[in-house]
């Protein structure tokens, strides 16, 4: 496996986020192929010699998801919110902390940060 720069890690990170959102609303070519490249770690050429196209059209294919999936959440903001929502959890997981409260009363509102965070 090839080390990525820290900007390609950052990228591949950020897609695998929006995979997990928006997978269902992509094509099946298009997640294939996102599988087999993020997920997998295909190459370009591994997946074209997979799917009897070229690479050109492997990256042109993987390039339209990509773009889809950053659509779908510039007017969705489903990871936008979970991140959102999981920093919020964390903060108050770290206020809880703090407190001077009973182990038991910490544990009931740590719980229910994380019945808040499965609802999400």
């Amino acid at each position: 496996m090839a080390v990525q720069e820290p900007h390609a890690l950052a990228k591949t990170t950020r897609i695998n986020a929006l995979f997990d959102f928006y997978e269902p609303l992509l094509t099946e070519k298009q997640r294939t192929f996102l599988k087999y490249y993020f997920l997998d770690d295909y190459s370009l050429g591994e997946i074209a010699s997979e799917s009897g196209i070229s690479r050109q059209a492997v990256y042109e294919h993987i390039k339209r998801a990509q773009n889809a999936l950053e659509e779908y959440e510039s007017k969705l903001k489903l990871l936008e919110r979970h991140e959102r929502v999981s920093r919020t959890a964390g903060e108050l997981a770290e206020v809880i902390h703090t407190l001077s409260l009973q182990d038991q009363d910490k544990q009931l509102l740590k719980s229910a940060i994380d019945r808040l965070m499965q609802m999400e």
